[in-house]
């Protein structure tokens, strides 16, 4: 997608310096930084910091940072170390699992001699799939704005968590793919963007995105979704995860659970939209899924530009106070409408998903 005009990918190797190059997320909205990749521990801590974020991208960068490992070192025994290290960076989302696993497949009995280069391609394909699993999600996604639209004459409100956009994948998005095709094809859309604390990914990168591609957005704290589909003013509801259990259970962003509940209050429907590496297939119970809980100080402190045009963090909280800051939560699959994936649309359920997928 573009910024300023121009295309990008939020990843992409360099091959003449041999490094990774990523969109830093972590200055967005204020600064657009690439930022140059070099070691499996730049990879490693582009993950845990959130320069890089989203379950598709983060699988991306995992299948890179191997990469980026056997540049270092191509010791087999170095390499499993930082697969180790790679997948422990973050907890919840499984295509950072997935990826890793992929890229161990695909280097395993291959010699050491064409480790890179091998490697590099498989890495490269993780990225490649990705694009078109999310451009085909945003196909079948456009059939159900182009319903909504079809009945109201008028424009589709659509409300959306966290960013689950093209910054969050290698490219469209998950969430946004449907949204970016409708717009495409000129349905008129407006979007509600949850400013999603602790670290505000609606505000500050799904508004952002949203904005270059001229989609009219407006921010909303939070806890503003409630009411407004009381009002009328949410046609459909659409998100990403972070991991998709194969009974339909979503495990995604802080805060969308009750997004979940409120629009099932209201009978709005409420979409989830995935691509198949997302997709858990092992874990059954989804109290098995470990929910990541973050520095407290993301949610005591915030960060944004004063009036000096400089970035600057203040303490919000008292001194004395704590904080909880968990990353995700789970919604049960008797919440979601359907699932939006690359293969087509399916109910949250075992047997629809096992269909889809041509799963035993």
């Amino acid at each position: 997608m573009k910024i300023e005009g121009k295309e990008f990918r939020t990843i992409w190797f360099d091959e003449e310096n041999k490094v990774v190059k990523i969109i830093d997320q972590t200055k967005l909205p204020h600064q657009f930084v690439i930022k140059d990749l070099k070691t499996v521990k730049d990879a490693i801590n582009a993950i845990k910091v959130m320069e890089v974020r989203g379950a598709p991208l983060i699988g991306g960068t995992a299948a890179y940072g191997m990469v980026l490992a056997i540049l270092e070192n191509n010791d087999l025994e170095f390499i499993k170390k930082s697969a180790e290290e790679l997948i422990k960076s973050r907890p919840t989302a499984i295509n950072l699992q997935w990826a890793v696993h992929r890229m161990n497949n695909k280097l395993s009995m291959i010699n050491s001699n064409d480790l890179f280069s091998i490697a590099l391609k498989e890495a490269k394909e993780i990225c490649d799939e990705d694009v078109k699993f999310c451009k085909n999600i945003g196909i079948n996604g456009l059939k159900l704005i182009q319903e909504i639209y079809n009945k109201k004459k008028d424009t589709v409100n659509i409300l959306t968590h966290c960013n689950a956009g093209w910054l969050a994948t290698i490219n469209w998005g998950t969430a946004t793919s449907p949204i970016y095709h409708a717009h495409k094809k000129g349905i008129p859309i407006h979007v509600w963007v949850d400013e999603t604390r602790p670290r505000n990914q609606g505000a500050n990168l799904t508004s952002y995105e949203l904005n270059e591609e001229q989609i009219p957005n407006t921010i909303i704290a939070d806890n503003t979704g409630g009411i407004l589909m009381q009002r009328g003013e949410v046609d459909m509801c659409i998100v990403g995860t972070d991991r998709t259990l194969s009974n339909g259970d979503v495990c995604n962003k802080i805060g969308t659970y009750l997004k979940a509940l409120a629009a099932y209050d209201n009978n709005v429907p409420f979409y989830v939209a995935l691509p198949s590496s997302t997709i858990d297939w092992d874990t059954k119970n989804s109290k098995d899924i470990p929910i990541e809980e973050r520095n407290s100080d993301e949610l005591s402190y915030i960060e944004g530009i004063d009036n000096k045009n400089q970035i600057k963090k203040v303490l919000i909280y008292p001194n004395k106070s704590k904080a909880m800051n968990l990353a995700f939560d789970v919604t049960p699959a008797k919440y979601v409408t359907s699932l939006i994936t690359e293969k087509g649309i399916c109910d949250a359920s075992s047997e629809a998903l096992k269909k889809l997928f041509n799963k035993n």
